[in-house]
């Protein structure tokens, strides 16, 4: 079973993430909802992937990642950023990647979730 980190300070967008997620059967879900204990959250837990809000408060998802890629143990989880700053349309318009990253537009729909979450550990394997 894969393991997924979903870091997203809104309560409600991130129980439904991982609820589309866990509904697979596939993957073990956790929430961190403050991007200053990410990093310590991505250790402790050892995930497969990082699923990143990029506004946040107090970190926002660019920082969080910046900091990710320094650690010595979490610098080679794979990270796709979810954002509400684009549609699902303009998101489609980029192939899903900005500057390089795997990102997803909110609101996201479960087959387009599990699809992109599989996609990106496969994509991490080879």
């Amino acid at each position: 079973m894969k393991k997924i980190l979903i870091v997203d300070d809104e309560k409600t967008t991130a129980a439904g993430v991982k609820d589309f997620l866990e509904a697979t059967g596939l993957y073990q879900v956790q929430i961190e909802q403050d991007g200053r204990r990410a990093v310590e959250s991505a250790r402790s837990f050892g995930p497969d992937l990082i699923l990143l809000d990029v506004i946040m408060p107090f970190l926002d998802g660019t920082e969080v990642a910046g900091r990710l890629a320094k650690d010595p143990v979490c610098k080679t989880i794979p990270i796709i950023f979810l954002t509400s700053l684009l549609t699902p349309k303009e998101a489609a318009d980029q192939k899903g990647r900005i500057g390089g990253r795997a990102f997803i537009a909110k609101p996201v729909t479960a087959d387009e979730l599990v699809r992109r979450v599989a996609e990106q550990l496969e994509k991490s394997r080879k």
